[in-house]
């Protein structure tokens, strides 16, 4: 019994003490998982939006169709969205390029459209340089060319420091 109650004494904390470090591993483990649930809830918002997208216009218009069409689905579903989003890509803090990324939902999912007869390993490199010179962790790349739209999800894992 005396040793029973010396381990319980030893767990529980002095009453001065306060637990922050745990609290705030806590929060920060709360936050990394609303951050992911938020990024598959928009994802999946963009999804049904493709979807409905290649559900109404088929295949074989060009890009620039498909980004207004999602751009009209999206909104109307309440999604917030822009397009054509300039992305600056610096070198040694001094701006040497900008691009454009074709959709930018919810500020935190950038969308690239693509209609060619299949995707590239250039194409996915383009939505990954966009991820890293934005910060931003996740992107789609959709490609209108087929029947069934083809949509590949693309996460970058950036250091805490470098996300937005």
């Amino acid at each position: 019994r005396h040793c029973l109650r010396q381990s319980r004494e030893r767990r529980e904390p002095p009453a001065n003490k306060k637990i922050l470090p745990s609290i705030k591993n806590s929060r920060r483990h709360t936050q990394k998982t609303a951050d992911k649930k938020n990024n598959d809830d928009i994802t999946f918002q963009i999804r049904a939006a493709i979807i409905e997208v290649n559900k109404e216009l088929g295949y074989g218009f060009l890009e620039k169709v498909y980004e207004k069409a999602l751009m009209i689905e999206l909104s109307s579903r309440g999604v917030r969205v822009e397009n054509q989003v300039p992305l600056k890509v610096s070198y040694k803090e001094q701006v040497v390029g900008e691009y454009f990324a074709d959709l930018l939902v919810e500020g935190r999912v950038i969308v690239e459209i693509k209609a060619v007869a299949n995707l590239l390993n250039e194409h996915e490199a383009q939505l990954l340089n966009y991820l890293k010179a934005t910060g931003i962790c996740v992107g789609l790349l959709v490609n209108f060319t087929r029947n069934k739209a083809e949509i590949k999800r693309m996460v970058l894992d950036l250091p805490e420091g470098q996300r937005e």
